[in-house]
């Protein structure tokens, strides 16, 4: 199901067809170190990843991480979405594109498209967004959406600590 189209960009929901994409997309080394190791390493784990993340929170939030296609071809690129994390207090804005695309402008094009999305449908009041702190594209991203630094946080005890930044909507 379509959720956005932007100028370039489709963002639409995940479903378990996407799973060779995600396979490949989670196993970057780029995705892995700036983002994380899903431990995806098959495609019965991208489904898993899939139905477990993404098509759970849909049904849960009415949101979750959407897959970005190019309008032109078709072709998946990337995903980006809003997340709902139980350590977080507020919404979280998340995307990871393969890195041919990147500095392309697809990332803040889809991020913008993603915020106006949580402001005018779902109804969020405020948008925050999590980065490595050396992630220096992602915090360029989150600064061209119109996020602003706020503080350090961990998610986890055994996790980095992150750079928060956020916007009220």
């Amino acid at each position: 199901m379509k959720i956005l189209e932007t100028e370039r960009l489709i963002l639409r929901q995940l479903t378990t067809d996407d799973a060779e994409f995600i396979l490949g997309l989670l196993n970057e080394p780029s995705f892995i170190r700036n983002i994380g190791d899903r431990n995806v390493r098959t495609i019965d784990d991208a489904c898993a990843y899939i139905l477990n993340g993404p098509v759970t929170s849909y049904a849960k939030n009415g949101f979750g991480l959407y897959l970005v296609q190019l309008k032109e071809t078709g072709e998946s690129i990337g995903m980006c979405g809003l997340i709902k994390r139980d350590t977080l207090d507020d919404v979280d804005i998340g995307y990871a594109l393969l890195p041919r695309y990147w500095s392309k402008g697809y990332a803040v094009e889809a991020a913008r498209a993603t915020m106006a999305y949580g402001k005018d449908v779902i109804g969020l009041k405020r948008l925050v967004g999590i980065v490595d702190p050396t992630n220096e594209g992602s915090i360029r991203v989150l600064e061209k959406i119109g996020l602003r630094y706020e503080k350090m946080v961990r998610l986890s005890e055994d996790d980095i600590d992150l750079k928060l930044f956020g916007a009220e909507l």
